[in-house]
């Protein structure tokens, strides 16, 4: 019934007349800025896509290995910023969240969505760090620098910290991210790998005590994707080392090919390496066919980065392949997001998630 009362809310919000709003408002362009925290560890409500990004693996006091994804995302209206109104649906949230566990055979997964109402608790977000909070789920960010995040699902519920190993790892040029040939199609975009979790998982009457590795992406934009774009691959790795590897690629419609690409790569040492877009290649390797959207997903790929001789080479793995997330409830959106292990000369290298966004039908953002 709660979920119902939030779902109608959002439905009516979309529906109300553009009549009622005499301008819709500008977005900033993204540009080459320094990040400062604590601040960008906050919310950035002028730019009109923003989302918090946390993925990993788990393994209980059984050695059962399991993947989840908790996700916040921030979304900017076009709505007259100047109507005074309280209800106004200026800002909207959306949450998902999803557990893999092999032994089930699917992926179990939840949502949430709200518009951000003025003094509405239950729906917020903060300016000065991460604390975000969605009918009853919560991601923050400790003072220390740690996050709790507490995320009560219909089929599973989640209690895990994460905290840091390592510093901030700015993707792009210093958290500048670009997405494709145009300078206004880039994100600010930073993540945290290597994050130790602590926590408990609930499925059905079972509580599992459980540790890991994570992985957290911060990125917030105006305009990502180009017109002729469908979606995008991306993988973040914990790499059994300690270093971390970001890759992704934005694909056309057309023939699937890409148009932008980027990688970035931290050794155990902390050297850092950048790949640009003719140095980033994505190759299918085998499909998983969903059996209830009909999409083809290519779940197990070849990724390479770099060119010639010194090019690095890695296939990527699902933990199982039946890893969609159907979001059409919130977002709109459906997309294959999956536990992997990275495999190098074929020794594991370390694990993460791969997403694959636009293969169900085109994105926008």
């Amino acid at each position: 019934m709660q979920r119902r009362r939030w779902l109608k809310a959002l439905l009516l919000s979309a529906m109300l007349p553009r009549r009622l709003f005499a301008a819709a408002p500008s977005f900033p362009a993204v540009e080459p800025r320094p990040l400062a925290f604590p601040r960008d560890h906050g919310a950035h409500p002028q730019f009109r896509t923003e989302w918090w990004y946390l993925t990993g693996w788990l393994e209980t006091a059984a050695a059962e290995a399991l993947g989840f994804q908790i996700t916040f995302f921030r979304s900017r209206t076009t709505h007259d910023p100047a109507n005074p109104s309280r209800f106004a649906p200026h800002q909207l949230l959306f949450a998902h969240a999803a557990l893999a566990r092999p032994r089930l055979g699917h992926l179990l997964h939840d949502q949430r969505a709200a518009r951000v109402v003025r003094d509405d608790p239950t729906a917020r977000f903060s300016l000065a760090d991460t604390d975000l909070i969605l009918a009853g789920w919560q991601l923050r960010r400790t003072p220390e620098g740690r996050y709790d995040a507490r995320i009560d699902a219909e089929t599973f519920a989640l209690d895990l910290r994460f905290s840091p190993t390592q510093p901030v790892l700015l993707q792009g040029e210093g958290g500048y991210s670009r997405k494709g040939a145009r300078p206004q199609q880039a994100s600010y975009y930073y993540s945290q790998p290597q994050l130790v979790v602590s926590g408990s998982v609930v499925q059905g009457s079972e509580r599992l005590e459980v540790g890991g590795r994570a992985w957290l992406d911060h990125e917030w934009s105006s305009q990502v994707l180009d017109e002729s774009a469908a979606g995008w691959d991306w993988v973040g790795i914990d790499l059994d080392d300690g270093g971390a590897l970001m890759a992704f690629r934005i694909r056309a419609r057309a023939g699937g090919a890409s148009l932008w690409a980027a990688a970035r790569l931290r050794t155990a040492g902390g050297r850092e390496f950048s790949f640009g877009p003719d140095e980033v290649r994505f190759e299918p390797e085998a499909h998983w066919l969903s059996p209830r959207t009909g999409t083809r997903y290519p779940v197990r790929c070849r990724l390479t980065l770099g060119r010639g001789a010194d090019a690095l080479r890695y296939e990527i793995e699902p933990l199982m392949e039946d890893q969609e997330l159907d979001a059409r409830r919130s977002t709109g959106a459906v997309y294959w997001e999956g536990a992997v292990t990275l495999l190098g000369d074929g020794k594991r290298r370390g694990r993460g998630y791969l997403e694959l966004v636009g293969y169900h039908r085109p994105m926008r953002l």
